[in-house]
């Protein structure tokens, strides 16, 4: 046995974090050394659901991606942002103030005349994030996943579903048929949210949602 235990003393690893057919050549070539060749993915789903380590910034100081709820409908809509929340959120309202439906937040707003609250009770961060190239993949996936769940405004609605993100978002496809699906209306509502900006809009609405089966 200690001839044995020698040789596994000797042996030194090497790590790579992608599998290729360069990396497979490397490994033929020290496959009869002491020079072993492993193989480590850093991106798992363990390390995209840990919590974030800078937990002292509040909320509204950080940046990634986020989500609106109107006070009005309880519908949301999912964003993105690599500056803090405080200062999107700001410039949210302000489409809404300047009568801008360049954004779904805005439009929903002023085509619905659905009345929008205080930043610390309408807007969430969904996901901090670190790296800016994360951004339209994670928007991407809570827009689908809301949507999914009859939770997201229809100015948002995602086009063709990403298989990728159904298979995470209901990881038992056979069970799908057996949900509902949720149809969303808007009715006139009696009472304008804003009423100086009535004369170029529709009349106010409110959403409301309806189950029906796939």
């Amino acid at each position: 046995m200690a001839p044995h235990t020698n040789i596994d003393k000797n042996k030194k690893w090497t790590t790579f974090t992608f599998i290729s057919p360069h990396i497979l050549r490397i490994m033929n070539v020290f496959r009869n050394t002491n020079v072993k060749v492993s193989f480590r993915c850093h991106s798992t789903i363990g390390n995209l659901i840990r919590p974030p380590k800078n937990h002292d910034i509040p909320p509204h100081n950080k940046w990634g991606i986020y989500q609106l709820t109107y006070n009005t409908c309880n519908l949301s809509y999912v964003g993105q942002t690599s500056r803090s929340l405080k200062i999107r959120f700001q410039e949210h309202i302000r489409y809404v103030r300047n009568n801008n439906p360049q954004l779904a937040f805005a439009q929903h707003i002023l085509q619905n005349q659905h009345k929008y609250g205080q930043m610390n009770s309408i807007m969430t961060l969904l996901k901090p994030l670190s790296s800016p190239s994360m951004l339209i993949p994670y928007e991407q996936y809570y827009v689908q996943t809301l949507h999914q769940e009859g939770k997201l405004i229809p100015e948002q609605y995602p086009g063709e579903l990403n298989p990728l993100f159904q298979m995470a978002i209901n990881p038992h496809p056979h069970t799908l048929h057996e949900k509902s699906s949720r149809a969303i209306t808007c009715s006139p509502d009696t009472t304008p949210a804003y009423p100086h900006l009535t004369s170029n809009l529709q009349q106010p609405k409110v959403c409301t949602i309806s189950d029906s089966q796939y």
